[in-house]
């Protein structure tokens, strides 16, 4: 009798995890991860976490990469949902201090085996730029967009450089001055950086008559 594979297990009439069992082994994911760090996730200790087979995973994930991405994807349930408070500062609040924020502890032990991760797995960084941050990238140009139409950002303000640039601050105090981080941080971050520099623009217009 030929033992069954993996392949095998993960035909297409086998059943396909979803629902609430999905949910239970992408939390069992996130506890090994912020535990050991991405490099010493198996499959085998999530299977076991979650009180699940190997097979299981495998007939919902393709390998540790897209299992770990669709975990971070979950905790950060509605993140695709683009903030609308009225305000460039509100909207920005609601994002980086909502569920699976930059506050969220859980979320930073997350972060920093991701980003340990995304350094030594080429495989994973590809996985997880174009799964989660793209989103999170469209996500923000959406919020900065429409404060410009509100007036909120000067019409010269590069995206590209300030979009990125709250969550750089923030998490730059996080994990190299061992800072906290609190809403009252991200709204400090906030008014002492990053709306003054959308309102006033870049020091120099790209159409300033000096530059012709």
């Amino acid at each position: 009798m030929v033992p069954r594979s993996i392949s095998a297990d993960a035909g297409p009439c086998r059943p396909r995890v979803e629902g609430e069992r999905e949910r239970e082994i992408l939390d069992a994911t996130l506890e090994v991860l912020a535990e050991v760090g991405y490099d010493l996730l198996t499959m085998d200790a999530v299977a076991a976490r979650a009180k699940a087979s190997k097979a299981t995973l495998y007939r919902r994930w393709r390998g540790k990469p897209e299992l770990v991405v669709a975990a971070v994807m979950c905790h950060h349930a509605g993140a695709g949902a683009v903030p609308d408070t009225g305000s460039l500062r509100g909207d920005l609040l609601a994002a980086y201090c909502g569920t699976g924020g930059l506050n969220d502890p859980r979320a930073q032990s997350v972060l920093s085996a991701v980003v340990t991760a995304m350094g030594r797995d080429p495989e994973f960084a590809e996985v997880y730029r174009r799964d989660f941050i793209g989103p999170k990238i469209a996500v923000s140009r959406a919020v900065y967009e429409r404060a410009r139409e509100r007036g909120e950002v000067h019409p010269d303000t590069d995206l590209t450089i300030l979009g990125p640039a709250l969550a750089g601050i923030v998490l730059h105090r996080a994990f190299l001055l061992g800072e906290p981080v609190t809403p009252e941080l991200v709204g400090r971050v906030l008014d002492e950086v990053i709306l003054p520099a959308a309102l006033h623009g870049p020091l120099r217009s790209p159409h300033d008559p000096a530059d012709a």
